[in-house]
């Protein structure tokens, strides 16, 4: 159950990202803390299903949006 919500919300929040990216820029850095959440979800799920493909995908998805939003904030 735990692990089937965490796969929803990560897909709710993986395609507001992509709903505040087709608004364009006026939305940044929305879009970027969207995609965060969404892939924080991905990313515990993988790990509690072991999948390591999946764990290595939003570990890296994870960190090049948390640069963008430091970029954002500096």
């Amino acid at each position: 159950m735990t692990r089937d919500i965490l796969q929803w919300i990560g897909a709710v929040f993986i395609i507001a990202g992509h709903a505040l990216n087709a608004m364009g820029p006026e939305v940044y850095p929305y879009n970027i803390i969207a995609f965060a959440i969404g892939t924080i979800m991905f990313l515990t799920w993988a790990a509690l299903e072991r999948n390591k493909p999946q764990t290595l995908v939003n570990a890296v998805s994870l960190s090049i949006g948390l640069v963008g939003l430091y970029k954002a904030w500096a």
